[in-house]
């Protein structure tokens, strides 16, 4: 369990993916650059089996924006993009509306 203050700390941000690559040295991940309204970035996303790059590539996801920069099998990830898991595969949470980049989630 963490406290409501623990949580508030987590800045969750609407994102556009901009570009999607493969990780060169990971099948089941893949590099990508994304947008958050504010500047542009990378993340490191375990979605590859899941999803087309061309499926990805211009779609609106919800990331955590404000996580320490992680070395993921040598590709720095400077956020996280948040998807839903289970017996079916992975799901990529979008917004339901077209909403400005850079928005806060609550």
């Amino acid at each position: 369990m963490i406290t409501i203050q623990d949580f508030q700390k987590l800045e969750f941000v609407v994102a556009q993916i901009k570009e999607v690559k493969d990780h060169p040295n990971a099948d089941k991940l893949y590099v990508l650059k994304i947008d958050t309204g504010k500047e542009e970035k990378q993340i490191v996303a375990g979605i590859r089996g899941s999803y087309a790059k061309e499926a990805l590539l211009g779609r609106k996801i919800v990331v955590v924006n404000n996580l320490e920069p992680v070395v993921l099998r040598g590709e720095e990830s400077n956020g996280m993009l948040l998807a839903a898991s289970d017996e079916n595969g992975i799901s990529v949470l979008t917004p339901d509306k077209n909403i400005k980049l850079g928005s806060k989630v609550k």
